[in-house]
């Protein structure tokens, strides 16, 4: 049985790219981690930092790790380029540990999209910087980013 599309379908103009960013960016501010792994075909292909994983199933396992480890989790995604069935994203998170140290995720993304929308590759480097209370720019409740709170280039970011 196929699965329906989900669109934004390839190939991206500037909107179909920025509306495909945003799309991810709510499903990871969902913290779901089986939301987040249907917009990824079965046997996807990831790297995650130095951390290689493969399909679906290895991405929820992952997720699952992840915001385990990475409490109140907030995300802000960026397009950077966009070319045919390929997206480019900058991105900036929040998070604390389990003792209440705040940290500011950076990172960069590279997508590959199937003809029905869904990722088939994602390729991301990150680097992890502590930050104080006070640094937090991400203040919104848990989960989506309202359309009002600025984006990372409207913070400087």
């Amino acid at each position: 049985m196929s699965e329906a599309p989900r669109p934004p379908c390839p190939p991206f103009d500037a909107v179909a790219a920025r509306t495909k960013v945003r799309l991810a960016e709510d499903a990871w501010n969902s913290r779901d981690p089986a939301r987040v792994a249907l917009a990824y075909t079965h046997d996807s292909v990831w790297r995650n930092r130095a951390e290689f994983l493969e399909g679906r199933e290895a991405i929820v396992a992952f997720l699952t790790r992840k915001w385990a480890r990475e409490l109140d989790y907030r995300l802000i995604k960026e397009l950077w380029a966009h070319d045919g069935n390929r997206i480019a994203v900058r991105f900036a998170y929040e998070w604390r540990d389990d003792s209440g140290h705040w940290f500011r995720s950076y990172g960069n993304e590279n997508w590959a999209f199937d003809d029905d929308g869904r990722m088939c590759r994602r390729l991301a480097s990150i680097n992890d910087l502590p930050i104080g209370d006070g640094e937090r720019l991400f203040h919104w409740p848990l989960g989506r980013r309202p359309d009002e709170h600025p984006g990372l280039s409207d913070l400087g970011l």
